[in-house]
């Protein structure tokens, strides 16, 4: 029997009203808008749904690969052959406490700061322009602006399928710049977050998340499929001043370009696949290396 076949079974068994699609296509699922069919993608509404899927594809005999709002990564042309976890209907958010606010790993960081704002709580602006999810941002610690999710991150419940569910500090997770405990245990998995914010005035938060959206507007390539910036930023450098500074914006590889407008940008002009991306990438890295001594990682998420 195949992987697939016995993995319907079980579902269809233990989890019937969870959705799950056959052959779906990645690129409906991620920012980029680039690639193939994943053998399966099931969509939890709750964390306990979540376990038993994931238990469940272990079983099967593969590493089921969990997926946020997917914009942060590039998947291959020719698809997955795995089951894929979709996030998107854990979207647990309720306010706690005076100060704390509790959200599901699905949920957009846009909808978790909107709410924030709307009852009066201070400390998320900087995520309101982020296209990521809950799960994702704790993760990779997200952050635009001078915020981070290290600022304001109380814990969070994390799966570890070897070990059960642990509930974990913000200390315990050990968040850095693009970096947690989480990216160094890849198996690992984010159900819910919860945050601690500070309170203040709903119009002058309002404002601010406003002010920061602009910005983005004006400095990025919104209107293009892309996975936001393409390299982390290097130490004592800025990615996107390097590439512009090797005379690359413009620079194309198929479909996929350096952005105009903002040079740490790799873009889908239109019809860009998993490998235009993939040489782009090599092609940038090459030439900044040549040019400034500095070679650029990817903040993408390639996955094969």
């Amino acid at each position: 029997m195949l992987w697939y076949e016995e993995f319907d079974r079980a579902a269809a068994d233990y989890l019937p009203d969870v959705t799950v699609e056959r052959e779906e296509p990645l690129a409906k699922h991620c920012s980029f808008r680039i690639g193939g069919p994943a053998r399966r993608m099931a969509f939890p509404r709750s964390g306990e749904q979540l376990v038993l899927l994931e238990s469940f594809g272990r079983d099967c005999g593969g590493e089921p690969l969990i997926l946020g709002n997917g914009t942060n990564v590039l998947f291959p042309d020719e698809g997955l052959d795995r089951l894929v976890i979709n996030t998107r209907d854990m979207c647990l958010l309720e306010r706690i406490g005076e100060r704390e606010v509790l959200a599901g790993a699905g949920l957009p960081l846009v909808r978790l700061a909107v709410f924030a704002q709307q009852n009066g709580l201070t400390g998320l602006e900087f995520a309101h322009g982020i296209p990521g999810s809950v799960g994702g941002a704790v993760c990779m610690n997200a952050g635009a602006y001078g915020g981070e999710i290290k600022g304001v991150l109380q814990e969070a419940l994390i799966l570890f399928p070897e070990e059960g569910i642990r509930r974990l500090t913000a200390e315990e997770l050990d968040l850095s710049y693009r970096h947690s405990l989480l990216t160094d245990r890849p198996e690992a998995v984010v159900l819910q977050a919860e945050f601690r914010l500070t309170p203040g005035d709903p119009a002058a938060i309002r404002t601010q998340m406003e002010d920061l959206m602009a910005r983005r507007k004006a400095s990025q390539p919104l209107e293009y499929p892309s996975a936001g910036s393409t390299f982390k930023r290097p130490a004592g450098h800025y990615a996107g001043a390097l590439i512009q500074e090797a005379g690359l914006k413009g620079l194309r590889a198929g479909g996929a370009q350096v952005s105009e407008k903002h040079a740490g940008f790799v873009i889908n002009t239109g019809g860009a696949t998993c490998a235009d991306v993939r040489e782009l990438i090599t092609r940038v890295q090459r030439a900044v290396l040549e040019t400034s001594g500095v070679l650029l990682e990817p903040e993408v998420r390639i996955i094969q």
